[in-house]
């Protein structure tokens, strides 16, 4: 029988399409309807470091350092301790995965969050690595570096399967994802989105850009799944951000991934979106004669050389001059 069920992670889903972290995740009702529209499992909106960091830094200072330092435990154990509850609430109203984030841009606490995040009862956790190396005293290898140390740090307390969502500001993201592997990770997502940005030019300020992304943003997490999924096969790959219609959840697939996380196009259209994609991928397969994505995952990544060589290319003279 013909069948959309994927494994990633170590998780067995019922569909490739995973929801991502956004406001939606936090309610509830809406994991419940993202459920009942098919989807394979949802990440939960993330527990943001600097929404930590900054609730502490916006208490008083002036107090004593010893009070000080009781109240910023306080507003951390506070954070933490609704974000346990949206976990449990999460487990106790579905049965598809539940996935917990942290979103975070710095080695800390992470290794007693994520094992108080597994007693909660979460599936998974995925740790977003979201940071931007600009500092003009960088050394070689330090950002990559700091990717292994949160992994491994955290992979070290937990049982559940940790995933790894990394940024696309990387010279190397294969070689990486190949040491993020060795050091625990079981799965990674290419790539996370930053904080887009704007010029009001009459304001003269920044604004914040277009949040949402656009087919046109999953050419580069495709040819990442493609070159990842053939140099470490062992590594389970999400593609995030470009996935539209159930077409970019088949390109996807073929470029190496084993599911998409989506956020853009359930904000836009909504639940219904994942039971049309789902219905669609599933036509593609049957009109194609295969039984399950395993069976087409990779088809065009890398391990092929003419594939390669088009995952490669970073010039389109060839594809595209008349001369």
């Amino acid at each position: 029988m013909d069948s959309i069920k994927t494994a990633f992670a170590g998780l067995e889903l019922k569909s490739p399409v995973i929801i991502g972290s956004n406001s939606q995740t936090a309610n509830i009702s809406k994991l419940k309807e993202f459920e009942a529209a098919g989807a394979g499992a949802a990440v939960l909106k993330s527990l943001f470091e600097e929404s930590i960091t900054g609730a502490i830094a916006a208490s008083d200072t002036d107090i004593h350092p010893e009070a000080y330092e009781y109240l910023a435990g306080y507003i951390g154990e506070k954070i933490l301790s609704d974000y346990l509850q949206l976990i449990k609430e999460a487990k106790a109203a579905c049965t598809m995965p539940i996935i917990a984030s942290i979103a975070c841009h710095s080695d800390g606490k992470w290794e007693e969050f994520a094992t108080r995040i597994e007693e909660a009862g979460a599936d998974a956790l995925e740790l977003n690595i979201m940071s931007i190396c600009a500092s003009r005293n960088y050394q070689p290898g330090e950002f990559e570096k700091m990717h292994q140390d949160i992994v491994a740090n955290v992979a070290a307390r937990i049982r559940i399967p940790l995933i790894v969502k990394i940024g696309s500001n990387l010279s190397n993201p294969v070689a990486l994802c190949d040491k993020l592997y060795a050091n625990g990770a079981k799965a990674v997502v290419l790539f996370n989105r930053f904080y887009p940005t704007d010029i009001d030019i009459d304001k003269l300020c920044f604004t914040a850009g277009n949040p949402l992304t656009s087919p046109s943003d999953l050419s580069l997490p495709m040819r990442w799944a493609g070159l990842l999924s053939s140099a470490v096969p062992n590594l389970p790959i999400a593609v995030s951000g470009g996935v539209d219609s159930w077409k970019g959840v088949v390109k996807a697939i073929l470029s190496g991934a084993s599911a998409v996380e989506v956020a853009s196009p359930i904000i836009r259209d909504g639940a219904s979106w994942i039971t049309h994609t789902n219905e669609g991928l599933a036509a593609w397969q049957k009109s194609k004669g295969y039984m399950n994505p395993a069976e087409y995952k990779g088809k065009l990544n890398a391990s092929d050389p003419d594939h390669a060589d088009k995952l490669m290319r970073t010039q389109f003279i060839k594809y595209f001059s008349a001369v």
